[in-house]
């Protein structure tokens, strides 16, 4: 696995690599973020692991630039803590958020989630058309009416998993183990947000792709 490292403290980005290298990664390195997306565009990386504070081109709008065109894993190493510093990360499309001083360890075990989600390679090419949505899963684009969506890591893989299992009633427990790959802990709240800002993407006045069965969970029709 290929991982993009972007971080403009030298000191910490000859850690990262060290680690990520000892443990059997490819590594990628940038001190800004002109030069990461160069080579997120150049190597193709199938991980990213950014600073948000960085010359150039900051980690905010390095991962915009990424978001246009990959839903590659994202994780966010930062010293800003403050929860609308995290809040728009998220929502930016960022796949997890560490603040400093964080540990190795941690950051080991959030890439090893991070991994999960990656599709393995051989997966035969999927493109499935509902109504106004053509979601082409083996290059992980999604449009509405031919024009591509930006939708975060979370959105593309609930939508990944209710497309696949189309006609099916899925449980909020099901979502979220597949999306989050985590024990399921009562909590509505966090698959229900995500569905609402995926249907107000997906959907228009004559298509409505996802039945809520209160009680129940959801279907994609």
């Amino acid at each position: 696995m290929k991982i993009l490292i972007a971080e403009d403290d030298n000191m910490l980005r000859r850690l990262l690599y060290d680690q990520l290298t000892g443990d059997g990664y490819e590594v990628v390195e940038a001190a800004d973020g002109k030069e990461a997306y160069d080579l997120f565009i150049s190597k193709k990386p199938d991980m990213a692991i950014l600073d948000v504070m960085m010359p150039v081109m900051d980690g905010l709008s390095l991962l915009t630039r990424i978001r246009e065109t990959s839903q590659m894993p994202v994780i966010f190493l930062t010293a800003r803590g403050e929860e609308i510093d995290k809040v728009s990360g998220l929502r930016m499309g960022a796949d997890d958020y560490l603040v400093k001083p964080w540990g190795m360890n941690e950051l080991l075990a959030r890439i090893e989630v991070q991994k999960r989600h990656i599709k393995s390679k051989g997966d035969e090419p999927k493109v499935i058309v509902s109504g106004n949505l053509k979601m082409d899963f083996d290059n992980a684009v999604v449009e509405n009416n031919g024009v591509k969506l930006n939708l975060n890591s979370k959105e593309y893989h609930i939508l990944k998993y209710l497309a696949e299992n189309a006609g099916k009633v899925v449980t909020k427990r099901q979502i979220y183990q597949a999306v989050w790959q985590e024990e399921y802990i009562f909590d509505d709240n966090t698959v229900m947000v995500q569905i609402s800002h995926l249907r107000s993407k997906i959907d228009d006045e004559d298509n409505k792709h996802i039945d809520t069965l209160v009680g129940i969970g959801y279907r994609f029709s």
